[in-house]
């Protein structure tokens, strides 16, 4: 990655950090969207992507001291938004891995290639996944990360994370097909 990016926003980071509320602001206008689209993906209930969101900002400006520029303002601010949805869903007690015996299981086997699809057509289907799998897939598909960063954010192993994953995508598949 190339330095220079590393230091986006910069100028209004280091004037958040030293309190500047004009810079907060400007930060926040710049981030919210971007971060309440995240969140949603995670939770789909608005008002609790909502008050995530107010959350991940109160949060982001407390602890903006020890923003190192490691990665871009955005991608740490992600970081914390993600990390708050999971804790919110986990509070809510959604199980993130559902066993092999739960009423969404699918088999290992499917005789259905893949068509190309529209987009649309994807995204609400991925609205009617469990929460479960809808995590993985949003983390994996929409979020970027690997298996190793989904095993660390979930608390779970990478070799359950590829499992459900796996699971997910045909479990998506499917629900696709029959749309």
């Amino acid at each position: 990655m190339e330095t220079n990016i590393l230091y986006t926003h910069k100028d209004l980071v280091e004037k958040s950090k030293s309190g500047d509320r004009n810079s907060q602001y400007r930060l926040y206008q710049l981030y919210v969207d971007a971060m309440y689209n995240t969140s949603m993906r995670m939770l789909g209930i608005k008002e609790d992507a909502e008050d995530i969101i107010q959350d991940s900002f109160i949060e982001a400006f407390r602890n903006l001291k020890s923003f190192r520029y490691e990665s871009t303002f955005g991608s740490w601010l992600k970081r914390i938004v993600i990390n708050k949805s999971i804790n919110h869903l986990k509070l809510k007690k959604i199980p993130v891995v559902p066993i092999q015996n739960h009423e969404y299981y699918v088999s290992e086997e499917t005789n259905n290639p893949i068509k190309p699809i529209e987009i649309n057509k994807i995204k609400n289907a991925i609205k009617t996944l469990p929460n479960g799998y809808r995590q993985i897939i949003n983390l994996y598909l929409i979020e970027g990360y690997d298996h190793i960063e989904i095993a660390e954010i979930l608390g779970i192993t990478v070799s359950t994370s590829k499992s459900q994953y796996h699971r997910a995508k045909k479990k998506l598949i499917d629900i696709i097909n029959t749309m």
